[in-house]
């Protein structure tokens, strides 16, 4: 059991990066600096939206609109930091 919690924490740490990675890549898309009709990065978008997209949509329902700036991706990471090291860490102690 202590295997599976660590293999789910390095599925969420895998995750985060993933988030990180869309919040960049949205970023470098809004400012300009790639190309969004370029194949590849369009590509790369839908997939990273793919994967981000069904956890930022519920935040995102929930937090109040504040123009530009969207604190979803914040919101989400926080919860998988409060996963990893307040619920992983305490079953991990319950199954040690």
């Amino acid at each position: 059991m202590i295997e599976l919690l660590g293999f789910i924490s390095y599925l969420i740490t895998l995750y985060t990066y993933v988030v990180i990675a869309a919040v960049i890549l949205s970023w470098l898309i809004g400012f300009n600096v790639i190309n969004f009709h370029n194949p590849f990065v369009r590509s790369l978008w839908q997939a990273v939206n793919a994967v981000t997209e069904p956890l930022l949509k519920p935040i995102r329902r929930i937090l109040p609109d504040m123009g530009g700036l969207d604190l979803s991706p914040i919101v989400l990471l926080l919860a998988c930091y409060f996963v990893q090291t307040v619920v992983i860490e305490n079953l991990k102690k319950l199954f040690h």
